[in-house]
């Protein structure tokens, strides 16, 4: 596959960012507010490598219905204490200073976003939020678990479309991955979705080697006759046990491979910031995405950046440090405040995250706890 252009990695200084618990012998003291804040009129959020951030995702919960194989370990990893997870009206007023500051995209991420209560409540606060470009656009990843019950209110509420978790179609395969009998579950969830409007429905995959890499094409013939949008991604190393092994992970090209077998693929152009590569499925209209994070790294037009459940901001998937928002926002920053810690977030980004790079260590944090 073609891999876009990013910016040669050069030494850059260490970022001043909150560590996380299990890296703060290691990571710089935290940012302080003492320096004059930035007006949001000054401009969007851009780093130093001219990449426009526009996409916030925001982890509701690090809880999650699921325990798949390559996220969590069979038993679950230590929940978030409840008094340092964001309210409602926390939530809210630190996506608002996000969208002052040209965030025109709003992703609701997990763990699993359904399990948090106010759920509605958030989506309906959100999609309320006039942007730079309009109205914001209010998305969500899910494992569908209990959508079919959602799906609507969340609809009436703003939600305009959906990824779901899809890895398999055949339901001892799913229990095996999801340690969980819930693969009816999950697509009466889908079903659901669709039913409300919140289209396109797009799902996502990831393949483990000799468990269900040669679903690849009968996935994808699903999703085609049903009208979703399928995109494979390779496992990245996010697991809560630190056991992804980068000689066991399939790639974008092997992913490919097993598509061609019954299907003709051909690459759709001007892929933009899109984590996906989209390719037309026997011509189209139809398309399958492929996110090759790790073999074909797309970090030069990365414009996302994720506040965790806890109100940790991150400025890569990968981040080892990230800047606390919660804290300042509790003893009385202002939102101008918190703006600036924003840019100063952003202001630290690295070029790239380094998986292929020597010396790259996992993230303290797992997946379930940043949100995708």
């Amino acid at each position: 596959m073609g891999r876009p252009l990013m910016p040669t990695p050069q030494p850059l200084p260490e970022p001043t960012l909150r560590p996380t618990p299990a890296a703060r012998h290691t990571s710089a003291a935290p940012p302080t507010s003492a320096a004059p804040p930035t007006s949001a009129a000054e401009g969007p959020l851009v780093d130093r490598f001219d990449r426009v951030h526009r996409d916030l995702r925001i982890s509701l919960t690090d809880r999650c219905s699921l325990r798949c194989t390559y996220c969590m370990p069979e038993q679950g990893v230590p929940w978030l204490a409840k008094t340092t997870m964001l309210s409602t009206e926390e939530l809210l007023r630190l996506a608002g200073v996000a969208v002052s500051l040209g965030i025109t995209e709003v992703r609701l991420t997990g763990g699993e976003p359904l399990l948090r209560r106010d759920i509605v409540d958030v989506v309906a606060g959100i999609a309320a939020m006039e942007g730079v470009e309009g109205p914001i656009e209010v998305s969500m990843t899910t494992n569908a678990l209990g959508l079919d019950k959602a799906a609507q209110a969340l609809a009436d509420a703003g939600l305009t479309r959906v990824n779901i978790s899809l890895d398999t179609l055949r339901p001892e395969t799913f229990r095996q991955m999801a340690r969980r009998d819930r693969l009816d579950d999950t697509l009466v969830g889908i079903r659901a979705a669709a039913e409300a409007g919140l289209t396109p429905v797009k799902l996502n995959t990831v393949l483990l080697r000799d468990v269900n890499d040669h679903e690849a094409p009968a996935l994808l013939a699903f999703a085609l006759e049903h009208g979703y949008e399928l995109r494979f991604i390779e496992q990245m190393p996010l697991d809560a046990g630190h056991t992804w092994h980068r000689e066991s992970m399939i790639t974008g090209e092997e992913i490919l491979a097993w598509l061609r077998t019954a299907y003709e693929l051909s690459p759709v152009p001007q892929r933009g910031s899109a984590p996906a590569e989209r390719f037309f499925v026997d011509g189209g209209p139809a398309t399958v995405g492929v996110i090759a994070s790790v073999t074909s790294p797309f970090c030069g037009t990365c414009d996302r950046v994720r506040l965790t459940a806890d109100g940790q901001l991150r400025n890569c998937l990968f981040a080892a440090g990230e800047s606390d928002l919660r804290t300042p926002m509790r003893d009385g920053a202002s939102d101008e405040e918190l703006a600036q810690m924003f840019r100063m977030s952003i202001g630290a980004k690295l070029p790239g995250h380094g998986i292929n790079e020597p010396g790259f260590l996992q993230p303290p944090r797992p997946m379930s706890a940043i949100g995708g």
